[in-house]
């Protein structure tokens, strides 16, 4: 497996990280995607990806919680690092209206810019959607022609949203949400189209059941890949196996 979508550089893995890890690697789990979110997130996640060689793979972006009215030099700063280091993906990127909507348009622009920048470097996009499905497909509609690829990161929206994403080229990450059970998960997983669907924690967020509150860490994807086997009524083994393949696909593994 794969986790698509995991910060196990933050200060909560900071006493155990090494264990992180080996469970990961014990559930199965070969690689462990890392997504920066604003600049002081750079050192750390790098430092990790440097001591798990092979394993911890890097991305690169501004995640919209993080935008301000600085936003553009803090992108300019962003950006440098491309040319300084190997990522895999533009990430994390996208809308955040739950928390605050002071910074709505900024956030817009940010957003846009990031995925200028995913076109200009044939890189995949990963985007963060909270509340904010229908504004994020608007404004991808209006940038992709047809070169974009990339993942909005821990779906949770409807079957119909869902296919306007997939419409559009992009897939979905499914995380601990999709055991929650009043998620409404069970609802469209069901209907999902399984080539465009990849394994994700957020960890040290969303913990799947039966961990839901408690601190997330990728060796519990298994829990989501055998929810999302259970909901199918497929193997566990063939979710693991196309999430993997899907994942590889997207982010060039």
């Amino acid at each position: 497996m794969i986790d698509t979508h995991a910060h196990i550089y933050a200060s909560e893995f900071d006493d155990d990280r090494d264990q992180v890890v080996e469970r990961a690697l014990a559930q199965g789990i070969e690689k462990i995607l890392l997504p920066n979110i604003d600049l002081e997130s750079i050192q750390p996640m790098l430092q990790t990806e440097a001591n798990y060689p092979g394993i911890c793979r890097s991305m690169m972006g501004l995640h919209p919680c993080y935008v301000d009215g600085d936003y553009e030099n803090t992108l300019k700063i962003i950006h440098n690092w491309f040319e300084n280091h190997s990522f895999i993906a533009v990430g994390e990127i996208g809308i955040d209206l739950y928390w605050d909507k002071t910074y709505k348009n900024e956030q817009e622009k940010a957003f846009v810019t990031q995925l200028n920048w995913a076109k200009e470097m044939k890189l995949p996009a990963v985007i963060h959607t909270r509340d904010s499905i229908k504004e994020t497909l608007e404004l991808l509609e209006q940038v992709q022609d047809g070169s974009l690829s990339g993942v909005f990161h821990c779906f949770g929206g409807d079957i119909e949203q869902a296919k306007a994403i997939n419409g559009l080229g992009f897939h979905l990450g499914l995380g601990g949400v999709s055991t929650f059970k009043n998620g409404g998960m069970d609802k469209v997983i069901p209907e999902l189209d399984l080539s465009y669907v990849l394994l994700e924690t957020d960890c040290p967020y969303l913990a799947p059941v039966p961990h839901r509150g408690q601190r997330n860490e990728p060796a519990f994807i298994s829990l989501v890949a055998k929810k999302i086997a259970d909901l199918r009524d497929v193997t566990y083994e063939e979710i693991t196996a196309l999430t993997t393949q899907n994942s590889k696909s997207l982010f060039l593994l």
